[in-house]
């Protein structure tokens, strides 16, 4: 093996360098067919000429994107669904667990996406998880590059940390078929974890999460007077906030996020079984024995 890098006069450690740096942008031009199929939604006549120069990607040139674009049928007024049936550049897929999944508690499914939010003709991008059954969101990022070190690593980081000492072992974690979600480093999150991962094949299948990025555009950012990135963050942080605790919601008997997830907390509680000393017990009547200590 060694004779085969010195014949192609390269090291070892370059050679899997470029590999990496492969995957890393794979990854994230993945993740960029959903940012130009939410572009396409709004601007359904847009050329490929000013989404290159709209989106600005950092992977690809402009005859590069153009190609990119047609390859999944992105350049026609009507785009068709921009995920292929069949992928032959490795990536990997995961099947739809939340399909048929019976949500009871919180912590069983988190659900995430990535949109991206426009300040001044330049794009940022915002990453969202929250908790499936109680739509509570427990992780989020805000960044300047689709790559997975600023968008879903550090949103799940966040949401894991949320959840701390509690038990999120086995919970499913939905996503759609963006780069980020089956990138290596963040796959070893996930298994370190002992999640299950999940993804869905149509954007309606990830509903709850595609409903979070419009209600913090839509609902709270759209009404600031962001300039910058770091007003951005603010904002951003500012409005999961007010989501979690302020925001009733319909599907949580017009609870907030929060508030429904402490009256759970205390149900839970209640009706969690407890070790009862009984009576003969407690007087050693009928040869009973106390578990419990006097």
């Amino acid at each position: 093996m060694n004779q085969f890098y010195k014949a192609i006069g390269t090291s070892k450690q370059a050679v899997h360098k470029q590999i990496n740096t492969y995957f890393k942008n794979r990854d994230e031009e993945m993740q960029m067919l959903k940012i130009i199929y939410e572009i396409r939604k709004e601007h359904p006549t847009m050329g490929m000429r000013d989404l290159y120069y709209k989106i600005s990607p950092k992977t690809l040139g402009r005859d590069a994107f153009e190609a990119f674009c047609k390859s999944y049928n992105l350049w026609s007024k009507k785009p068709k669904n921009y995920r292929r049936t069949t992928d032959s550049t490795g990536v990997e897929r995961f099947d739809n667990l939340l399909q048929n999944m019976h949500l009871t508690n919180i912590n069983q499914a988190w659900q995430s996406d990535i949109t991206y939010y426009e300040i001044d003709g330049r794009f940022y991008y915002i990453t969202f998880i929250l908790d499936s059954f109680s739509r509570r969101i427990i992780g989020h990022k805000t960044s300047t590059r689709l790559t997975t070190e600023q968008t879903t690593l550090p949103a799940l980081q966040m949401a894991i940390k949320t959840r701390n000492n509690e038990d999120v072992k086995g919970l499913v974690f939905h996503s759609d078929g963006g780069g980020q979600y089956y990138a290596k480093i963040f796959l070893k999150l996930t298994e370190k974890n002992e999640f299950k991962n999940s993804m869905c094949e149509y954007a309606w299948e990830n509903g709850k999460a595609e409903r979070i990025n419009g209600i913090i555009k839509n609902n709270y950012l759209v009404h600031r007077n962001i300039k910058n990135l770091r007003e951005l963050e603010k904002e951003v942080d500012r409005s999961v906030s007010l989501y979690n605790s302020q925001k009733p919601h319909i599907k949580l008997k017009r609870k907030t996020p929060l508030a429904f997830e402490k009256d759970l907390l205390c149900l839970n509680k209640q009706t969690k079984p407890k070790m009862t000393e009984s009576f003969d017990a407690k007087h050693k009547i009928y040869g009973a024995s106390s578990p419990i200590k006097s």
